[in-house]
């Protein structure tokens, strides 16, 4: 089977989430409803709610978590679906790395590897984040990401995570 045939059928991605402007919680929470309601989109696992320090200039504390979706859609079409579920909640890009209300970063995409001016699949910088994979590892431990051929839960192992901390009741 192709690529172009497997993404013509369904396929299981994986998404980050965060928030730290606002009411995160609440915030994160609406996120994943919109996104198990809109068309093409099945929810099949989140992950708890994560406090965890930012990166970037001084700002609030974030809440991250991660979802699993099976999706119905190509690549391109899943990211420009999350970026206007963004700015349905107001996320306005002023600062690379600033404060947001929401933020949703496509991470994998099945065991696909793309790398295009506009999207690339596995997030660039996810094997560097415990606040990204601290969650994932929590709901998709055994996912191989494809560029180092290995899992999440070892990858998890690599990284600080002395700055994400579970959010209790989430």
């Amino acid at each position: 089977m192709s690529a172009t045939d497997k993404l013509a059928t369904d396929a299981i991605a994986a998404i980050a989430l965060g928030s730290n402007i606002g009411d995160s919680q609440e915030i994160l929470e609406a996120a994943i409803a919109t996104l198990a309601n809109t068309p093409g989109i099945f929810l099949q696992a989140k992950s708890h709610w994560y406090q965890t320090a930012a990166i970037g200039p001084p700002q609030p504390d974030y809440l991250n978590g991660c979802a699993l979706i099976k999706i119905f859609m190509l690549p391109h079409l899943l990211l420009e679906t999350l970026l206007a579920i963004e700015q349905k909640f107001g996320r306005v890009r002023q600062e690379r790395w600033g404060p947001r209300t929401l933020d949703l970063d496509l991470l994998l995409y099945d065991d696909l590897i793309i790398d295009t001016p506009t999207l690339q699949i596995p997030h660039p910088r996810m094997r560097e984040r415990a606040f990204v994979l601290v969650p994932l590892a929590e709901i998709a431990p055994n996912w191989v990401e494809p560029v180092s051929g290995c899992v999440i839960k070892d990858l998890v192992k690599e990284v600080n995570c002395s700055d994400v901390h579970l959010l209790m009741g989430s």
